[in-house]
């Protein structure tokens, strides 16, 4: 089944809706996390979640969150 741009789109912006959940979850919160527009547009593949940037603090704290995750 090939999904319209709108569908992409809606699918896209889900995904990226359970990732913060998930993440705020654990305390680590991506302020530029969002749909990658340009693939959002496209018609081949599925679009793109651009995680973005994040200050060291952030980055520091989902590394721990992982590692506790991988080595419990």
């Amino acid at each position: 089944m090939v999904m319209t741009p709108k569908e992409r789109r809606r699918a896209a912006e889900e995904a990226v809706g359970q990732l913060k959940e998930a993440l705020d979850g654990v305390g680590v919160v991506f302020p530029s996390l969002g749909v990658d527009v340009v693939s959002a547009a496209g018609t081949y593949g599925l679009p793109l979640v651009d995680l973005g940037r994040c200050n060291l603090d952030t980055a520091m704290r989902l590394a721990a969150v992982l590692h506790e995750r991988a080595h419990p």
